[in-house]
């Protein structure tokens, strides 16, 4: 299993903030002129971003995660939806997916009639023909449409998907969804300190996780730990913390203070 390098690591989170913002310079970021674009949702807010550069093999698509009401509400969604593909059938969060199936704001006519998921298959098709391979991230619920869409993609396309990359991801499917997730090895979830939603839907036992769990805590990163174990430290460091910042590593690691004396 391969590690999420550092610079991996920072450029998609780079990308999950700067997907927030209405403006978005692409060029500045070092993507092609042409190698942008902007998936918006039936409201006409961007949901997703389409970035390329023309001589890298890397695509990447990036999620936002909630921002209006409607988000909100979407995200208390639940209940079970039913997927199949081909002999396999699965259970998913019926909230994001139908996130993802809503009708795109497009900028040519016919694209009004597609749905975000065939939105972004009808961008990503010549570039996978082109041997490019997807990297898909997202922050919050933009983490969980990530995963659903690398599914997607990954059952329609002949592997295309190179990574997945999320940051306070919660849950997106049943334990069927878990168990038939093709993606586990190349899916990293990241996870910081006790981050709520990552904790969502509260129903413990009837949705799982997919993917490689990493756990930022106290300056570490801890890998696939149980949830339970993850609340259970969390509490713990906030109990100890008046007396954990006595140690000398506290001092020793604020030494760069002193460059600006």
């Amino acid at each position: 299993m391969k590690k999420l390098k550092r610079y991996q690591y920072e450029r998609y989170a780079v990308l999950c903030k700067l997907a927030y913002p209405k403006t978005f310079d692409h060029v500045d970021l070092g993507f092609s002129v042409h190698g942008h674009v902007a998936i918006r949702n039936r409201q006409g807010h961007v949901l997703a971003r389409i970035l390329w550069q023309e001589k890298k093999k890397e695509v990447i698509v990036v999620f936002r995660g909630s921002q209006v009401l409607s988000d909100w509400l979407t995200n208390l969604c639940c209940i079970p939806k039913r997927k199949r593909f081909g002999n396999t059938v699965y259970y998913i969060h019926f909230g994001y997916d139908r996130l993802l199936n809503q009708k795109v704001a497009g900028a040519e006519p016919e694209d009004e009639a597609l749905s975000i998921y065939q939105q972004i298959e009808k961008v990503l098709a010549p570039l996978i023909a082109r041997g490019k391979r997807i990297s898909l991230t997202g922050h919050s619920s933009g983490g969980a449409m990530a995963i659903l869409t690398a599914d997607w993609l990954e059952r329609r396309f002949d592997t295309p998907v190179r990574r997945v990359v999320t940051f306070g991801q919660p849950s997106t499917g049943f334990r069927s969804f878990y168990k038939h997730y093709t993606l586990h090895r190349r899916t990293y979830r990241i996870c910081c300190d006790l981050d709520i939603i990552t904790f969502l839907p509260p129903l413990p036992g009837i949705f799982k996780h997919v993917g490689r769990n990493l756990w930022l805590h106290n300056e570490r990163i801890y890998e696939n730990i149980r949830p339970s174990v993850r609340l259970y430290k969390t509490l713990t460091s906030w109990l100890i913390s008046p007396i954990s910042y006595h140690y000398m590593h506290k001092y020793i690691r604020n030494k760069d203070f002193f460059d600006k004396h």
